[in-house]
């Protein structure tokens, strides 16, 4: 119910007075499964992220399981309305742990990577998904509500105008990940 409440509303709308009123109960009643708001949008963060779980990158290499995991995150983040904001604030207060951490530090240790340089890794990519969807979502919002100059209208119909996903945001992620690769290199030939 919060999800679809947050597609429809949007965060500053998502509320426990809100989400009471839809599931028809009293906002006291949500409280005896989270103490307050933020344990709420905790778990609706989680619920966003939980496709996570689903890349597989045992067989890949750093370099593949950075873009992999960057686009699948980007994905989760853009399947609901104001997603990146909850999840970024859901993050930095750690309610929630990072998607991609596991997952990346799982690969980079099997090439005997320091756990040191996997978390830096780890955290560059969730950063830069995050407020890069950030503010793929304000545009969004601002568009709906007409305040983008025509020139710079999301609308779905001037699509091919705006930089796809292999545009900009596929070109910084294939950075970070060859970044990443560099490093990586560097650590295990002793340089």
């Amino acid at each position: 119910m919060a999800l679809r409440l947050l597609d429809e509303y949007g965060l500053p709308d998502l509320t426990m007075r809100h989400i009471a009123t839809a599931l028809e109960v009293q906002a006291s009643a949500l409280y005896w499964h989270f103490p307050n708001k933020q344990t709420l949008l905790a778990a609706v963060s989680a619920r966003i992220l939980a496709p996570m779980d689903d890349v597989r990158v045992e067989e890949m290499t750093v370099s593949e399981a950075v873009r992999q995991l960057g686009a699948r995150l980007r994905e989760c983040l853009l399947a609901y309305r104001d997603a990146a904001e909850l999840v970024s604030s859901s993050l930095a207060l750690g309610l929630v742990d990072s998607p991609i951490r596991p997952q990346l530090m799982a690969v980079t240790r099997r090439d005997g990577v320091p756990d040191s340089l996997s978390r830096v890794a780890a955290e560059a990519v969730m950063h830069f998904v995050v407020g890069y969807t950030f503010h793929e979502q304000q545009r969004l919002t601002a568009d709906s509500f007409g305040l983008l100059p025509e020139a710079t209208s999301l609308n779905p119909e001037d699509a091919s105008a705006q930089p796809a996903e292999d545009g900009d945001f596929g070109e910084a992620l294939t950075m970070i990940a060859d970044g990443l690769e560099v490093s990586v290199r560097q650590y295990t030939s002793g340089g």
